[in-house]
């Protein structure tokens, strides 16, 4: 189930960090503010996935599930990228718990 989830943040971090340059040159968003919010992000996300070996870090992930959403003030499209992440991240936990309870029997 880490392994899983770890991927989907650490992709995700990837996609988040690329909305600074996005939002710097095709919104005219300041750069500090885009940098800030684009890095902070997926800083947040590298974090979470390593946070994945507690039981709060899946907590953590999902609330930045939320999060990056949010980010689609800054850049449109990130409302779409964030609603798909947070699919592919509640598939990851439930595949994952699927998946070890037959793997357990």
């Amino acid at each position: 189930m880490r392994r899983l989830g770890s991927t989907v943040l650490t992709m995700e971090a990837i996609v988040v960090a690329l909305t600074a340059p996005v939002a710097i040159n095709l919104n005219g968003t300041p750069p500090g503010t885009a940098l800030a919010v684009g890095l902070g992000v997926a800083a947040a996300c590298v974090v979470a996935a390593g946070l994945l070996k507690r039981p709060f870090g899946y907590i953590f992930g999902s609330v930045l599930q939320v999060v990056v959403i949010a980010t689609g003030f800054l850049v449109f499209p990130m409302f779409f990228l964030g609603v798909i992440f947070a699919a592919l991240w509640i598939t990851a936990i439930f595949v994952a718990r699927r998946v070890e309870g037959v793997t357990s029997r």
